[in-house]
């Protein structure tokens, strides 16, 4: 892993069912997440903020997807700077912003993991499973579209960003942490056959056996692994400020275990972390939360 960080904001909620979440950002910065990974060792450097219009000045051209012009040109600004980042040999790690950023910051590493011959893997850790289209989307969000987008499925628009190519197999991906699924993702999920890790699972089999053996396969199978995290995989009770809340999460012991646990395997080569709130949380805590998870998958330890 590189020892030079480069942060990069997306302060983006266009993608999200409420506002709130395109001062995630910020609310990341105020909880020092660059001086704890200094701590850590690392050379830290803030990039800024990918530039993203607020929905004051924007209309709703088609309601299956919502936003979509201004959302697919800030992913790709986000995708390029991205694969600026590793094409420099530095660590990525992106602060949303809702977790339609994925399709532009996994493009970015597509493209990067493509001209370096590399094998791109997503450990996608998050309450939902984000594999929508405009045809199932129960919203029009874009938020809930971003793993359908990275395979190629849904519109040209996102499926494009960063390339026109297939940015992630099916069989690179794992999720973690699902407790809602949309029926029309059920549907994509079982034909695609995604590994699916759901709190079902955690609760009987265990997040150490579970993460184990998840970083077994990905050993095995990439060369590239990201970490996207959102925040609402985690019990509303540990981080209440996230976009879109659901009870039954990960505890805080079984997150920090997680990343850990990720951190301990050597294996990531990119972070990021989405669906921060501070409009719904309690004096900044959730993500001074996100901060402390991101410390332990960079390397921090108790002992």
């Amino acid at each position: 892993m590189s020892k030079t960080v480069r942060l990069i904001g997306f302060p983006m909620d266009l993608g999200a069912g409420r506002r709130g979440v395109d001062m995630g950002p910020s609310a990341l910065r105020i909880a020092e997440i660059a001086q704890k990974l200094e701590a850590l060792g690392y050379t830290v450097f803030d990039e800024g903020d990918i530039t993203v219009r607020t929905q004051e000045v924007l209309l709703v051209e088609d309601a299956t997807l919502k936003y979509l012009p201004e959302i697919t040109n800030a992913c790709q600004h986000l995708a390029d700077k991205v694969e600026q980042v590793l094409n420099g040999g530095d660590f990525p790690i992106i602060l949303g912003g809702d977790h339609s950023m994925s399709i532009g910051s996994i493009s970015g590493i597509a493209a990067h993991c493509r001209k370096h011959n590399k094998r791109l893997g997503v450990l996608w850790i998050d309450a939902h499973t984000d594999i929508n289209t405009p045809e199932t989307s129960p919203t029009g969000n874009i938020h809930g579209m971003p793993i359908a987008a990275l395979l190629g499925i849904g519109a040209k628009e996102l499926t494009t960003i960063g390339g026109d190519f297939v940015k992630i197999e099916p069989n690179n991906i794992v999720y973690i942490g699902i407790r809602s699924i949309d029926e029309g993702e059920r549907t994509l999920i079982k034909q695609l056959g995604i590994s699916t890790y759901t709190m079902f699972d955690i609760d009987k089999y265990g997040i150490f056996t579970i993460v184990q053996n998840t970083l077994d396969q990905m050993r095995q199978s990439v060369d590239h692994l990201h970490i996207s995290f959102d925040l609402d995989s985690v019990d509303p009770t540990v981080a209440k400020g996230v976009g879109t809340p659901v009870q039954g999460g990960l505890s805080y012991r079984e997150t920090h275990l997680l990343m850990e646990l990720i951190a301990e395997s050597g294996l990531i080569s990119s972070f990021e972390i989405a669906e921060v709130n501070p409009i719904l949380d309690d004096m900044n805590s959730s993500a001074v939360f996100a901060t402390g998870a991101v410390a332990s998958c960079m390397g921090k330890r108790i002992l």
